[in-house]
């Protein structure tokens, strides 16, 4: 019994950590599946007991006008875009920058990084006002290049803490004969540090990805219209004033959930090696 109690209390445990996490996708899937007459049923229940894809259907555009699905599209290639440019941005800067403070000498080096990284530890909601009026006089809003350009100053701090910290973790032993063989700074950082860094660079752009896709107060307030609004911003307005769409909702809910997850389980093992990269030499 000794031995056994142990094993049966993490296993409890994993089971909650688990119905926790996929729990509410579970519901989300299953009702987006639910007719929408059974939606609101009583009493619940767990497994939808008539299955229907006309949530779906009502969202690809068959059997109406379509305009929910060009509404659906725009967004989606919104989300897509505006993540896609940050995530790329952020780990090219991330990787310049983090190897400048790794192996370059300069006056200020420290003093610089902890004031980069110290913006982490700034609330997003107290620079809104003054970024907003920024935007405004730049003439950023709604628009492609305002939206990356925030994403970036939101998640650029992290990826460089990351990053400084891999190539740290790095021997230098490998630049140094490198150099000796005639390689420039450059090129030792293309052809010697960034391959071998593959994990670190993986794990900042999934971070960076993941933490754009699910972005809502930004693009709420600056991406008014469909020229650069996201799914985030999007899927709420199903829920109106006098009727709330559970439908629609769940599934355009379940449609965005697809890529981020994809992007996990493509990644998810150059994302735990990436983290541990600089946590030992």
């Amino acid at each position: 019994m000794r031995r056994l109690l142990p094993r049966i209390g993490l296993l409890l445990g994993v089971a909650l950590l688990v119905m926790w996490s996929l729990g509410p996708i579970y519901w989300a899937v299953a009702t987006s599946l639910t007719p929408l007459s059974e939606i609101g049923a009583k009493p619940v229940h767990f497994i939808p007991e008539h299955l229907t894809i006309n949530h779906y259907e009502r969202l690809f555009g068959f059997g109406n006008d379509g305009a929910i699905w060009r509404q659906f599209s725009a967004a989606l290639l919104n989300s897509v875009v505006t993540c896609a440019l940050s995530t790329v941005a952020c780990v090219v800067m991330a990787a310049l920058g983090g190897y400048a403070f790794a192996r370059l000498s300069f006056p200020g080096r420290n003093v610089i990084f902890i004031c980069v990284v110290a913006t982490l530890a700034i609330p997003g909601y107290a620079v809104l006002i003054p970024l907003y009026r920024l935007m405004i006089s730049l003439r950023l809003i709604d628009t492609y290049l305002g939206i990356t350009l925030i994403y970036i100053s939101a998640y650029l701090p992290l990826a460089l803490w990351m990053l400084r910290s891999v190539f740290l973790a790095l021997p230098l032993s490998l630049e140094d004969a490198a150099r000796l063989d005639g390689a420039s700074r450059l090129g030792v950082l293309f052809r010697i540090v960034l391959p071998i860094s593959a994990p670190g660079l993986m794990a900042v752009a999934t971070l960076t990805f993941l933490g754009a896709w699910g972005q809502y107060i930004v693009p709420l307030i600056f991406s008014p219209t469909l020229n650069s609004k996201p799914m985030t911003v999007l899927i709420p307005e199903f829920a109106t004033k006098n009727f709330t769409d559970y439908g629609m909702i769940t599934a355009s809910g379940t449609i965005a959930l697809l890529i981020p997850a994809l992007v996990v389980l493509v990644l998810n093992r150059y994302l735990v090696s990436g983290l541990l990269a600089g946590s030992t030499k």
